[in-house]
């Protein structure tokens, strides 16, 4: 952990009820593809099998696309958890569920097998997707805010909040496509990495989220960020998007690597 949180700290040299979406298409598409580079084809030709042959990346934003089917209301709380210094607290979370349990709940049910195909594969979407949610700082962290949304902010001129500006204009200020920025990340990989980031338990990832709260909110008092907001804090939106792919490869292949 300790390893973990000095690469937090080395990128730079929440969260109350929220209804934005935890990363933009590309964040999720990012670490589907970041996972996929890590996993055995193997498996991934089996996991294709399960998604009617889409691909991990593919199937990142599929739990937001379906917010609006009533099928899947039970699950409009799944995509942020309430934390007040890392801990999870069962108490300050919502009635219908959140992040982290919900994470919980699908991988031990995708371990344990015997759904039906359809099952499994809204399911297996949903890990794919609250993974990545969980590595969204701005869906991790203190309540009150409604993870950022409530801080109005003006991004280059852009009026905005700063849970918008984590979730998308960070990452899309590198003018690069999805397959392109994983590529990039892919570079910064190694077999140390691997085994610091898939080595910390879930409880691990509310901590290092807290000690990004410094970082997210260091906005100045007229609210108006660019250029240095951009290039002190972009690299700790990278680090998670990293740190999410990494995670993602190893659960999957824990779940279907056999």
């Amino acid at each position: 952990m300790g390893r973990i949180f000095s690469l937090l700290t080395l990128g730079i040299l929440w969260l109350g009820n929220t209804t934005a979406v935890a990363w933009g298409p590309i964040g999720h598409y990012v670490i589907g593809k970041v996972a996929e580079d890590l996993m055995k084809k193997e498996t991934l030709v089996k996991i294709e099998g399960i998604l009617d042959n889409q691909s991990i990346a593919g199937v990142g934003v599929w739990m937001d696309q379906i917010r609006s089917d009533e099928k899947y209301k039970y699950t409009y709380t799944w995509h942020w958890v309430t934390t007040l210094e890392g801990e999870y607290n069962k108490e300050i979370q919502e009635k219908e569920g959140d992040a982290y349990e919900a994470f919980l709940r699908l991988r031990e049910s995708l371990k344990k097998g015997g759904l039906t195909r359809e099952e499994e594969r809204d399911q297996l979407k949903m890990l794919i997707h609250i993974v990545g949610d969980l590595h969204q700082p701005f869906h991790v962290g203190k309540p009150g805010d409604r993870g950022g949304n409530d801080i109005r902010v003006t991004f280059f001129r852009k009026a905005t909040n700063i849970h918008a500006v984590w979730d998308s204009d960070l990452l899309e200020s590198r003018k690069m496509s999805y397959t392109e920025l994983a590529g990039e990340y892919s570079k910064r990989i190694n077999d140390q990495l691997v085994s610091d980031y898939q080595g910390a338990s879930v409880l691990n990832w509310l901590t290092e989220a807290v000690a990004l709260r410094p970082y997210m909110y260091d906005i100045p008092d007229d609210g108006k960020i660019g250029y240095e907001y951009l290039y002190k804090y972009v690299s700790l939106a990278e680090e998670r998007l990293i740190a999410a792919g990494i995670r993602l490869a190893g659960i999957l292949e824990d779940i279907y690597g056999k």
